[in-house]
């Protein structure tokens, strides 16, 4: 016979120890008490069949197979996960390119009508001015004002700089003081338009502060 604890038992037999005191008092297993200890008694046909299968054995399997499957798993999830993110990073490509071509062609159409008109204003300002009395002039300029801020009005803000400076009441002193600045900067400053000897400035597109103060 064999002696063990209850502990060494319930290892041996790959159970709890509730299930070895289950077995000795249903009598499938014998005990004694040594020293105030109960020990298990086995023949040798429990020592030999004591352990027809392992527990913690097929614990390990099982885990095993657990933790495969979740590593699968969690390869086809980060393969979707980076699938994902190229196709988002491709649709916010995408997205800037158009934005930057759209941005591009608003740029080119404006800056072609600025182009337009400031070749139209030069041209009408050319005939109307040569050999014309200045009374004449005078009237010419006035109606020709009224037309460009009729015909662009929908698209920009383009006033005369005489008719500007005297919203904004500056002093003549001072209106003299811009008008000269104008000279001088008109030649070289896409931002003045030039008809005849009159500046028009269009204040929703531009800024002139650094020239008005």
């Amino acid at each position: 016979m064999k002696k063990m604890s209850i502990n060494d038992a319930a290892e041996y037999f790959g159970v709890s120890k509730e299930a070895i005191h289950n077995r000795v008092r249903r009598g499938s297993l014998q005990s004694v008490v040594e020293n105030g200890v109960k020990m298990v008694l086995l023949d040798e046909t429990q020592a030999k069949t004591g352990r027809k299968t392992v527990q913690p054995r097929r614990n390990t399997l099982s885990n095993d197979r657990y933790y495969k499957l979740l590593e699968e798993q969690n390869q086809k999830l980060q393969s979707r996960v980076d699938t994902l993110e190229n196709e988002t990073r491709s649709l916010r490509d995408q997205k800037e390119q158009m934005l930057i071509a759209e941005r591009e062609k608003i740029e080119r159409i404006y800056k072609e009508k600025d182009e337009q008109l400031k070749n139209i204003l030069s041209s009408i300002s050319s005939q109307f001015m040569l050999n014309a009395p200045q009374e004449a002039v005078a009237e010419e300029e006035e109606m020709l004002e009224a037309v460009i801020e009729s015909e662009v009005a929908q698209e920009s803000k383009v006033v005369s700089l005489d008719r500007h400076l005297k919203k904004r009441g500056f002093s003549t002193k001072k209106i003299k003081k811009i008008k000269a600045r104008f000279k001088k900067s008109a030649k070289k400053d896409e931002r003045i338009i030039i008809v005849g000897k009159k500046y028009y400035i269009d204040t929703k597109k531009y800024d002139y502060s650094d020239i008005i103060g």
